[in-house]
Order: structure tokens, then C-alpha cells, then sequence
């Protein structure tokens, strides 16, 4: 397990063409480290996640991405991804391949990744139309009742990125607040990186909360608000000015690339992009 910057862990483990899962469920949201992946240019990828917005809205918009495995995809509580519908529907930047699931399809793969099994397997898809859009989607006899039973294959990621409130100094990651399929995605990757608020000598993890042990993770660095503009619980709110401003600004082509530039390609960090956010207001 190793400690870094967030420029040397993604440098050292993000490959292009890899599959990447960057996961986080309304907040704690690894935004500085999808930013990082956009500015070291890299291509190709595979990107998962359960509830892609705007981190997935400028990845693919920049071109760093071939596919999507997701089940849902928008700018919450505002509409749709306007540079992921730009890719499906006139292929640009570049094409972009779907594998659409629902929520609990999602849940079922990356849990079948965690156990190491090959699928999972789910009641909901049975009697429904995604099959014909997912050809993944498929079904198994149940050996006991002979009951139809739809699968989706495991999902595994390359690497697996979360950001999370804290770290100690062996590695454990503590996660608090609302959670999605952080734990099953970090348990089904291939290798871990995680993003941190901070960390400190004792994580003092309260009851419900969700520790991911050292021995999962691959490399850890620490970047406070490392999940603006989501928000992380307990350290700062989310800022809903800012996914209503996207929703305008990445309709077009030529803003949202303008945008890019200024702010995340002319960063050098997390940091620079958010004080060049601070100017710009």
C-alpha cells in the first residue's frame, strides 16, 4: 500500500484502455481524481459506475472514454448529461459503447465481483425489455425451482477509485454517511486507489460506518475537498449553484471545452482548479 500525491497514484496505476470505476453515491464523489485522470490525457478507458453526473459528464466529453456500464446517467436534480448524450447520439467526441443496467443489476455485478463469482443474478430483469438493448443481460434455471432467474456478468474493475472522509497511517479507509457500492467496487477491483479528506493517527470509526481495511487498497492520497463540488459528509455541503451552472454550460460544444481547459487542464492540482473556479466567480 502506498501513500502519494494524487498525480503519482493515478500516473503509477491508471492505464489507458483500462476499465475504471469511480464510485461514490450523492456524495464523497471522486471528483479531483477524475479530474486528474482528464488532465494526464488518459485514453480509451472503460469507465463504470452506478450513478455516473457531471465527473463522467467531463470525462467522456473530453474524449478519455470508449464505454459506459452504468444505470442511471444525469445531473441530479437538474436533467440529462449533455456531453454523455453528445457521445451516444452523434458520436462525439468520439463513440462511445453503453452497457445500461438498472440500479440493482449494478449492485448484483459488483457484488458478484466482490465474491470473485462470475454473475449475479437478480429477479428484476425478468419480464422486462433491457435484454434487447443489453445483450450481458441473460438468464439462468434455478437448479431448486426451475423458476427463470436473470444474471449479469461480475463486474471486476482495473482500479477501482473512491474518496472517502479519512485515513489512518496503515492504509484503513473510513467511509460515513450515505453510501452506494463504494465497499462492493473497491472489493471487486483489481486494485484500489483512494482519495482522503485527511488522514490522522486513529479513524475512531462510528457504528454503521464503513471501514475498508489496508489490505485493499492500492495507494492512497490526500486531497481535501477531494469531492467538490458533491459534497462530503461531515466536511463541507454540496454546491447545487454549480451543478445548475453545468447544466447550461456543457450543452455546447465550444463552452464546455473552453471550460475544460481553463479549469481543470490549466490546474496543476486539485487545489489550482479550485481557486481557478474562485477567480472565475
Amino acid at each position: 500500500m502506498q501513500f502519494g500525491s494524487l498525480q503519482e497514484i493515478v500516473d503509477g496505476y491508471i492505464r489507458d484502455g483500462q476499465s475504471v470505476a469511480l464510485e461514490g453515491f450523492t456524495h464523497l464523489i471522486p471528483f479531483a481524481a477524475g479530474h486528474e485522470i482528464l488532465r494526464q490525457k488518459k485514453r480509451d478507458l472503460h469507465l463504470i459506475r452506478m450513478t455516473p453526473d457531471l465527473i463522467y459528464d467531463q470525462l467522456i466529453g473530453a474524449g478519455c472514454a470508449r464505454a459506459l456500464t452504468f444505470s442511471w446517467g444525469g445531473n441530479p436534480g437538474v436533467g440529462s448529461l449533455h456531453r454523455l448524450r453528445d457521445a451516444v447520439e452523434n458520436d462525439w467526441p468520439q463513440p462511445l459503447t453503453i452497457h445500461e443496467h438498472s440500479h440493482a443489476g449494478m449492485a448484483a455485478a459488483y457484488t458478484a465481483g466482490a465474491a470473485r463469482l462470475p454473475f449475479g443474478i437478480l429477479r428484476g430483469y425478468v419480464g422486462t425489455h433491457l435484454s434487447r438493448v443489453n445483450p450481458q443481460i441473460r438468464e439462468v434455471r434455478c437448479p431448486y425451482t426451475n423458476d427463470a432467474i436473470a444474471t449479469v456478468p461480475a463486474i471486476n474493475p482495473d482500479v477501482t477509485v473512491l474518496h472517502a472522509q479519512a485515513a489512518d497511517r496503515q492504509g484503513n479507509i473510513l467511509i460515513r454517511g450515505i453510501v452506494g457500492a463504494q465497499k462492493e467496487a473497491a472489493l471487486a477491483a483489481n486494485m484500489l486507489l483512494v482519495t482522503v479528506e485527511e488522514i490522522v493517527d486513529s479513524l475512531g470509526a462510528p457504528m454503521n460506518a464503513i471501514v475498508l481495511p489496508h489490505w485493499v487498497v492500492t495507494a492512497i492520497a490526500e486531497v481535501p475537498m477531494g469531492a467538490y463540488p458533491s459534497y462530503a459528509h461531515g466536511y463541507y455541503a454540496r454546491d447545487n449553484a454549480f451543478y445548475l451552472a453545468w447544466d447550461e454550460m456543457s450543452r455546447d460544444r465550444k463552452r464546455f471545452t473552453e471550460w475544460i481547459n481553463r479549469h481543470v487542464l490549466c490546474s496543476h492540482d486539485h487545489a489550482e482548479f479550485l481557486d481557478s473556479l474562485a477567480e472565475a466567480a
